[in-house]
């Protein structure tokens, strides 16, 4: 490896901290993805259609010539802040994540699809604002999972994003931990179908984990979450002295997204 090459690496793996460090060693082992969630909060206008060019000709071409993929790209229907976009990005290296728009300007082809949007002047800039947050999968859900094709297509679906913060690290490791070791399970058996589950290793109101799950419809997210949140084995899960709610978990943000033409997920 150049001394370029291992100096970028090195900087890059500092950057997740000495968890973040421990869970990439055992991700390599246990085959684990780690993921960017990128935010693009938006102005109605020219920055719509700009951005969706950008996810479409630059963004997701360049991902794939990098290895990484399927990439989810969603707009927000319900949430505090519209109009946003969500990208999230799979890989199997959290090196590579934390260097990735290093590695996507170093891509001639990238950089002249990307035109008009990664050199946007200030007058007229391509967003708002952008944020990225860089998560580790869970131990009981080490990959994400699209939805199934139907027919050579990705069906009509709509995708629930949730993201947890805890009051302290011990309130999150043990939510992490009902998650891995039964709550996940909980989720399939009574119908819900996940995408990703994972921590927050870079970002953000920390500690903290998000999940995303997917429907054909709202209709049949509420009737699956009403399904789990009658299941016996939940309940009594949840009302376990050490797994409430009151206990562990400090804030719940849910935010309800649709996937735009070129998403992968």
């Amino acid at each position: 490896m150049e001394r370029r090459e291992f100096v970028r690496a090195a900087v890059a793996v500092a950057a997740i901290g000495a968890e973040g460090k421990a869970m990439a060693q055992a991700a390599s082992k246990t085959g684990q993805e780690f993921y960017q969630l990128r935010k693009y909060a938006l102005r109605n206008g020219p920055q719509t259609a700009l951005t969706q060019g950008y996810f479409e000709r630059a963004l997701i071409p360049a991902l794939g010539r990098l290895g990484m993929g399927p990439v989810g790209a969603f707009k927000l229907d319900i949430g505090p802040e519209t109009p946003t976009y969500y990208v999230l990005i799979p890989a199997t290296d959290a090196a590579a994540l934390v260097e990735l728009d290093a590695r996507l300007g170093a891509d001639a082809e990238y950089v002249k699809a990307a035109a008009g949007f990664r050199d946007a002047p200030a007058t007229a800039p391509a967003f708002e604002r952008a944020e990225r947050t860089l998560l580790g999968a869970f131990t009981g859900w080490p990959k994400l999972v699209a939805p199934k094709l139907v027919d050579g297509k990705l069906p009509k679906r709509i995708f629930q994003l949730r993201t947890y913060e805890s009051p302290s690290q011990a309130a999150h490791a043990r939510k992490v931990a009902m998650f891995n070791e039964a709550e996940i399970g909980i989720f399939v058996r009574t119908g819900l179908t996940p995408v990703f589950f994972a921590e927050t290793l870079v970002g953000t109101r920390m500690p903290s984990l998000t999940y995303m799950l997917t429907f054909a419809d709202t209709a049949e997210l509420t009737a699956k979450w009403a399904a789990f949140g009658a299941d016996a084995a939940w309940k009594e899960l949840s009302r376990k002295p050490g797994n409430t709610d009151a206990e562990i978990v400090s804030n719940i943000s849910n935010l309800y997204l649709s996937p735009l033409g070129c998403s992968q997920v």
